[in-house]
């Protein structure tokens, strides 16, 4: 059987090898000059390959149509991409937060690795700068090739569409894919951002904390219209020129981005970021401290006093917000203004405006409607032969390697070949195409049949 795999990202090699592996002859094609460019800069250019936790967490990881992937997941695990390295030579190594690097901190190990396998496989082409225009079908909707922007055209039993989304356009994510997949009557469903820093509303805040990064803190995300929490997290975040950054940030715009009714929500100013900037201590052992500090700096002022409790960018901010005479001797400081403190440190609000550019997204949320497709094949429901596999399905997780595994995970299923009745075949032709061709007899037994794999 003929493949032709569309873009040379991690999804799309994973499903070039895969198909190769199953006897298929395979062209894989790359509009850039070399393969996997947007691998090349995750995790800062050390990859984060996957995460070590179960892959039953890989679906709670996933607040974008995690359950679509249980079979993907079941199929093509973390721990088989972790051999699949091995096997070309790399070791990984475990860090904080479950996250599994290269031993090398490089990402082009990585793609090597790919590469690597690649190049032994001798049924697999790779044809670099080769953009396609079109995926050609026939009439009874069934996949018959691709036709290249050069006016080329490549026939095909089967084409994996593997294009990415529209985060980092400069690595050729530039959104191809969703158009090529609309023009066959596939649903795309809204792109937005996702993995993205946040703008904020508080102007004066930009310029006095810009580059101001905060390690071990606690936020929570809330819709005050239900006072209720969106998303909450621990960990490092960072402010910035136009507002907040930083990992516990960018996972929870995963969580915003998918919430209802965000747009409206955002313009009206009622999505609150509230950061605890003590989460070790209670507001009881805060105030403590707090005391202890101002016994300290009792014959001091106000503005003096706070230097081993903030960071400095942070103390004017504090003092302001407080609404505290910064000149206020510390021994003069009562009571309840003391309570407005605590309830400052463990409450930090800013107001979230809006999600940065897309262009500025580590990964896009939306894409091919799920419902559109096979979660056991990674097949389209529409196109007879046509596959999807990564960051164009309408799936997406939170940072620390899941984005990544669901890539390898897709690409893998969608490099097998489905057979109609449930296994998976090699070099054979399919049943499967009988129910394309309508020739299925309308009997209970053929639709019971048919229900298993829609």
């Amino acid at each position: 059987m003929k493949v032709v795999v569309i873009g040379g990202g991690p999804a799309g090699m994973m499903a070039a090898i895969t198909s190769a592996e199953n006897g298929n002859e395979v062209i894989l094609l790359e509009k850039n000059k070399g393969l996997g460019k947007k691998l090349l800069i995750t995790g800062k250019g050390r990859c984060n390959i996957t995460s070590s936790l179960p892959m039953e967490d890989f679906i709670k990881n996933t607040p974008g149509n995690g359950m679509f992937l249980y079979s993907a997941y079941n199929k093509f695990t973390n721990q088989d991409i972790i051999s699949f390295l091995k096997k070309q030579g790399l070791d990984v190594k475990e860090e904080r937060g479950n996250r599994i690097f290269p031993v090398t901190d490089k990402s082009q190990d990585v793609l090597n690795c790919f590469e690597k396998k690649l190049k032994s496989l001798k049924n697999v082409k790779i044809m670099y700068e080769m953009p396609v225009s079109e995926i050609l079908v026939n009439e009874e909707k069934i996949v018959t090739g691709v036709k290249c922007k050069n006016g080329a055209i490549i026939k095909a039993d089967k084409v994996i569409l593997a294009t990415g989304g529209k985060s980092y356009p400069l690595t050729g994510s530039t959104g191809d894919g969703y158009e090529m997949a609309k023009k066959l009557g596939h649903t795309i469903t809204k792109i937005k951002p996702s993995l993205v820093p946040l703008e904020t509303y508080e102007q004066d805040l930009h310029q006095s904390l810009q580059g101001l990064s905060l390690r071990n803190v606690k936020i929570k995300m809330i819709d005050t219209c239900k006072n209720k929490t969106i998303y909450e997290d621990f960990g490092e975040m960072l402010f910035t020129h136009f507002g907040v950054s930083g990992p516990v940030i960018l996972s929870g715009s995963a969580h915003l981005v998918r919430y209802k009714n965000i747009d409206e929500l955002l313009k009206n100013k009622k999505i609150k970021l509230l950061i605890d900037l003590k989460p070790a201590l209670t507001e009881e052992k805060l105030n403590d401290r707090i005391l202890r500090d101002f016994e300290d700096f009792k014959n001091k002022n106000f503005k003096n006093s706070l230097d081993k409790l903030l960071p400095q960018k942070l103390i004017p901010v504090i003092i302001e917000r407080s609404g505290i005479n910064p000149d206020k001797q510390v021994n003069s400081i009562t009571k309840q203004e003391r309570t407005q403190i605590v309830k400052l440190l463990k409450e930090f609000g800013v107001t979230i405006k809006n999600f940065r550019r897309i262009e500025d997204g580590i990964i896009t949320a939306g894409g091919i409607s799920i419902k559109e497709v096979n979660p056991k094949t990674m097949e389209s429901k529409l196109i007879l032969g046509l596959y999807f596999a990564g960051e164009i399905l309408d799936v997406d997780s939170y940072t620390g390697g899941f984005n990544l595994q669901i890539a390898y995970s897709t690409g893998f299923v969608a490099g097998e070949f489905w057979n109609g009745d449930g296994s998976f075949l090699k070099k054979e032709p399919s049943p499967f195409r009988n129910f394309a061709k309508r020739t299925v007899p309308n009997t209970k037994k053929s639709i019971d049949k048919l229900k298993k794999w829609v």
